[in-house]
């Protein structure tokens, strides 16, 4: 028989929206901050020629400039002022998460709660800054050396740069903060899923003038809509998809009370690395391609010839595509999740798992049922970039139509709409705990 929970999930009527006064203010907090973004992605950065730099995009797009352009809703080939995106903090995350399962003192922090949580939120953000400003000097020397781009070349152009692109860096890392805190859903990645929702429609636009012009033909633009559809529904599953352990909770007493025992489960996601995987592998990828673009490198040289090899699209390509999302799959999901540690959670409460002896035991098997999901995780993350991957390469297809822009927009969504759901369900518990009181105080 359901819960009473259960039954109040099920009955959840979206129509409550309207009631519930919070719910809208984070709404419309929530959208008024994404407009901000977006109107920050269209001012230009200070002694650039706007034309050039849009010329100079044209022919760099196809390495990595093309994938952050996704990310920043447009604003690389635009080179405005939220630039970098939110990049910068997402890259200084995951190297303070990494840091954490190897620096002790980091690790003792981690197990601080709380406070400790602050403190390793704020070494990220001076990490964060010190990203920001050596990849925004690196974007000052780019430009000047690509033609006639800047106005005025020199050292102040190069200082207003940094202190512009890290300034917009910031303003959307505490932008983000801010969404997460006062809105709903997770405002790093609801920037990032602005971004690519912003410019989807171009995309689109443009695939429907390519299917125009004949260049591409019509049943493969129907076939990729198909496709998107079928790519999308899988997502959700796979998403959604997890491996339940079993947990049991013995019977215990507590001072003159006996609590029955209880039986709990333990998810593991079958994709417990999200997204990072396959951002991971196409930044690694597609970066000696926009390094020679900028270097002016595109004839001869290392670079020119490893482009040559691994340019997008290449049968070596794909082969190391899937190679680093499998590596990345794996890789961030042992530094995400501690089976030791979860064994060890497991031990204190007194759960255990039947059949399976508390302690090293439990972390053994947790590991190991870790790993064969985690294939399984890897052969889906891996599936869903290699065939839009094709499509993008071989029928001239923009960036938006590829498995990561899919991934990130699917994923973002259903965690938001769980948020959502979370908050109607919190607002029908509070009207019918109201309605409990005033019942009661009515019989008295």
């Amino acid at each position: 028989m359901a819960s009473a929970a259960e039954q109040l999930a099920a009955n959840l009527n979206f129509g409550a929206l309207a009631k519930a006064e919070e719910l809208k203010k984070r709404i419309w907090f929530t959208l008024a901050a994404l407009v901000v973004y977006r109107l920050g992605t269209y001012i230009p950065l200070p002694g650039i020629d706007p034309n050039a730099v849009a010329d100079i995009f044209r022919q760099a797009q196809a390495g990595v400039l093309g994938l952050f352009n996704m990310f920043a809703g447009g604003a690389v080939g635009r080179m405005a002022i939220f630039a970098l995106n939110i990049m910068p903090y997402i890259s200084a995350s995951i190297i303070v998460q990494l840091l954490t399962s190897v620096v002790p003192s980091l690790e003792a922090l981690k197990k601080e709660g709380e406070q400790g949580r602050k403190v390793i939120n704020q070494y990220t953000r001076y990490l964060t800054v010190v990203l920001a400003v050596f990849q925004a000097y690196g974007i000052a020397i780019g430009l000047e050396s690509s033609g006639n781009v800047v106005l005025e070349p020199g050292m102040f152009f190069r200082i207003s740069t940094v202190i512009t692109l890290t300034g917009g860096t910031m303003f959307l890392m505490w932008l983000g903060e801010q969404i997460t805190s006062r809105g709903i859903g997770n405002g790093t990645s609801l920037i990032i899923f602005a971004g690519i929702v912003a410019e989807l429609p171009s995309a689109v636009v443009g695939t429907l003038e390519l299917g125009r012009q004949g260049a591409v033909s019509t049943g493969l633009i129907l076939g990729v809509l198909v496709m998107a559809v079928a790519v999308i529904a899988f997502i959700v599953f796979m998403e959604r998809a997890q491996r339940r352990l079993l947990i049991n909770y013995p019977k215990r007493q507590v001072g003159n009370r006996m609590y029955e025992g209880q039986t709990s489960f333990l998810p593991l996601k079958l994709n417990t690395a999200g997204v990072i995987p396959p951002i991971f592998a196409s930044s690694l990828l597609l970066l000696p391609t926009t390094v020679a673009t900028f270097t002016q490198d595109q004839g001869t040289g290392f670079l020119a010839t490893l482009s040559a090899y691994i340019g997008h699209g290449r049968p070596l390509y794909m082969v190391l595509y899937v190679a680093l999302i499998i590596f990345f799959a794996f890789f961030y999901t042992a530094i995400v999740f501690n089976p030791a540690e979860t064994a060890d959670n497991l031990k204190k409460h007194g759960g255990f798992i039947p059949g399976i002896r508390p302690g090293e035991r439990t972390a053994e098997y947790i590991d190991t049922v870790l790993t064969r999901i985690t294939v399984i995780g890897a052969a889906y993350l891996a599936l869903i970039c290699l065939i839009p991957e094709i499509l993008i390469s071989y029928a001239a297809l923009p960036f938006y139509f590829g498995g990561t822009s899919l991934l990130i927009v699917v994923s973002v969504t259903m965690d938001t709409v769980a948020q959502v759901h979370g908050h109607l369900l919190a607002h029908q518990y509070e009207g019918l705990v109201k309605k409990a009181k005033l019942r009661g105080a009515r019989r008295k």
